[in-house]
């Protein structure tokens, strides 16, 4: 029989896993559980990648499980405040690339094998009160905030969000239409994944009652490597039950291929099918 381990966003002072004093992130359980574990998680938001560390076994997975059906939220976003008025509707704020670490989804395009779009979208993405804006591909598309005539729904098309890079910095202008971004609820993508482990092998897991939300990865076609807002990295006898996932830039639940840097993407790099394309 495992023990019980607790997380809660909300603690203050030194965390133990214990229900008395828990810890208040996610990853720090993930470091620790162990086959037969059940990681319990406290209503709130935590806005962290959660890389699995250990695996379960079939007959004692590892368990992660909202106390509160959708009462933790594990999303991939983070808050942006100190936005100055740029022309207009639009606002401009300036993010150090740190908080990006080594991947940056404003300097990172959706492109790859079997995407036929020109390559001008970014992995990154803005959202206002939880609605993902529209990404322009010029400083005078987003000022315009014109609608999409294709998007389904036109009204929200007309807010943009424009990025370029200066220096260290990733610069991102925004059309809020009339709204101050200072004082409603604007966030942007920041982290690739919210719950995948990074290696092969990390078996038997459940992931039970999150809203995981908001994150960058990339395009997953079929024969590079498939990344999404949560998903088993290639590992076996993974439970994904009772979650809301939205709001991805590309996959939300990605069942798919490991990593193999020799054909990652092939066609695209290269220009020629891979030996695993040929062989379809």
């Amino acid at each position: 029989m495992g023990r019980a381990i607790y997380v809660n966003a909300g603690f203050e002072g030194e965390g133990k896993g214990t229900k008395e004093a828990p810890f208040k992130r996610i990853q720090q359980a993930a470091d620790v559980a162990k086959a037969g574990d059940t990681v319990l998680v406290s209503p709130g938001i935590y806005r962290e990648w959660v890389n699995p560390l250990n695996a379960g076994k079939e007959s004692e997975r590892v368990i992660y499980k909202s106390i509160e059906p959708l009462g933790a939220v594990i999303t991939g976003a983070e808050e942006v405040k100190n936005w100055t008025l740029y022309k207009d509707d639009v606002w401009c704020v300036k993010v150090d690339n740190e908080i990006f670490g080594d991947y940056n989804p404003y300097t990172t395009f959706v492109c790859g094998d079997w995407y036929f779009a020109p390559t001008v979208r970014h992995t990154g993405a803005v959202f206002l009160n939880d609605r993902m804006m529209y990404e322009t591909v010029t400083l005078d598309e987003c000022i315009k905030g014109e609608a999409d005539p294709f998007s389904w729904q036109r009204s929200e098309s007309e807010y943009k969000w424009y990025t370029e890079q200066d220096g260290d910095k990733t610069v991102i202008y925004a059309n809020f239409k009339g709204k101050d971004p200072n004082k409603e609820n604007v966030e942007i993508n920041v982290r690739r994944n919210c719950f995948m482990p990074d290696k092969n092998g990390v078996n038997y897991i459940t992931v039970s009652g999150f809203k995981i939300d908001k994150g960058a990865p990339t395009w997953a076609p079929p024969a590079a490597y498939q990344d999404g807002l949560i998903g088993p990295h290639w590992s076996k006898g993974w439970i994904i039950e009772d979650c809301e996932v939205s709001n991805s830039r590309c996959c939300g639940i990605s069942l798919g291929k490991y990593r193999d840097e020799e054909n990652d993407m092939y066609f695209y790099t290269k220009h020629v099918k891979s030996p695993t394309q040929m062989e379809r």
